[in-house]
């Protein structure tokens, strides 16, 4: 991995954890609520959360890209499958009602976790 992919990896991986912090502040704790109440604009928050969980995924999935990259690991990216399951995540998240989303935003953030286990324990390949 040269230093250009290194950065990258870094700046990604800090973006996505920075913005998978946020969206999870603002699914889970009346924060915007307050906040869009305080200048008027209450009507909003009834589809809040059709932007927020998916957001929180999708932050998910960079997060989970960056370690990828950041991993070195050779072979074919893994985007389209973290595309797949962000928007199955929020599709599933929606078509509940919202009615498992803790559940449902701790087992993404689970398999993120598992990820990066994964991407740890493996040996990473050298060229020969």
């Amino acid at each position: 991995m040269n230093d250009a992919d290194k950065q990258q990896s870094e700046k990604m991986l800090k973006s996505g954890l920075v913005a998978s912090v946020v969206a999870a502040i603002c699914c889970f704790t009346p924060l915007l609520v307050i906040a869009f109440t305080g200048i008027g604009l209450a009507g909003l928050i009834g589809g809040l959360d059709y932007f927020l969980f998916p957001m929180l995924f999708a932050s998910l999935g960079v997060v989970a890209l960056a370690l990828h990259i950041r991993a070195g690991k050779p072979g074919p990216s893994p985007k389209g499958i973290i595309a797949v399951l962000v928007v199955a995540f929020s599709g599933i998240l929606i078509w509940l009602e919202f009615r498992y989303a803790i559940r449902i935003s701790l087992a993404a953030t689970a398999l993120v976790v598992f990820y990066w286990l994964y991407l740890r324990s493996a040996k990473p390949q050298t060229a020969s």
